[in-house]
């Protein structure tokens, strides 16, 4: 458990011959939190002192799409932001500056590439773009709502990936994502959505999952050749 200005974070570290991966459960080790009762905050930070400069994260999804089916593997490219009641930024305001932060690659594409080599070499079929919706939760999303993220340019929804991924760019650490299809979203079809089925479609396919991060924590070069640790600019105060 490790101590931050913004609270506490729990990780564990594992020793591998290629050096030291970090775990961290956003939902707690037995699933207690829920998404909109995670600490974002004290997670990455938790992550940024340890040195961290790579994130993979795993998120399970509904999809927007009929065509996009349960059990499908997504690689997000880009996302939208539909929280309501969570923080915008890890950064404070201070005499230092307003800071504002690119976005204009979402999610880092050295790791996205990365992905997507090691699912090829692993004969893991990872569909390479997808925009993620999020949404606070905790309850699922109602079929209007549905066809307005769908509408609104989403392939699929969830509720942990944001503010996650921007507290990391903030923190100048890649960032990349793959959405694990559970179900399909409310509306789409006459099933009701359940939590039950989205827990047993996530352990379906974790396991693809952990061999593909494995993969690719494993193989990438120390040295980061993307923008993202570079993408915060400070406005003057």
């Amino acid at each position: 458990m490790l101590e931050t200005r913004f609270g506490q974070a729990l990780v564990h570290g594992v020793e591998l011959p290629e050096g030291e991966l970090i775990f961290l459960s956003r939902h707690g080790t037995s699933h207690g939190i829920a998404p909109h009762n995670i600490n974002y905050r004290a997670n990455i930070r938790a992550l940024a002192e340890m040195g961290v400069q790579r994130i993979l994260a795993s998120n399970a999804v509904g999809s927007l799409r009929l065509d996009l089916e349960p059990d499908s593997l997504v690689a997000f490219d880009d996302f939208i932001d539909q929280t309501r009641v969570r923080p915008l930024t890890i950064l404070d305001d201070t005499a230092d500056g307003v800071h504002h932060t690119d976005f204009s690659e979402p999610y880092c594409p050295e790791i996205r590439s990365a992905l997507l080599a090691a699912a090829a070499g692993l004969d893991v079929d990872l569909l390479p773009r997808a925009t993620y919706v999020c949404a606070d939760g905790p309850r699922f999303e109602s079929p209007a709502e549905v066809r307005m993220f769908a509408q609104l340019g989403g392939d699929v929804v969830g509720m942990t990936g944001l503010p996650e991924a921007v507290f990391a760019r903030e923190s100048g650490i890649c960032y990349a994502a793959v959405g694990i299809v559970t179900n399909f979203a409310a509306g789409l079809t006459t099933r009701p959505v359940d939590h039950t089925e989205v827990v047993e479609r996530m352990s379906v396919n974790v396991d693809s999952v952990r061999r593909l991060f494995l993969q690719v924590a494993v193989s990438m070069d120390v040295w980061r050749g993307c923008r993202c640790a570079e993408s915060v600019s400070t406005q003057p105060g």
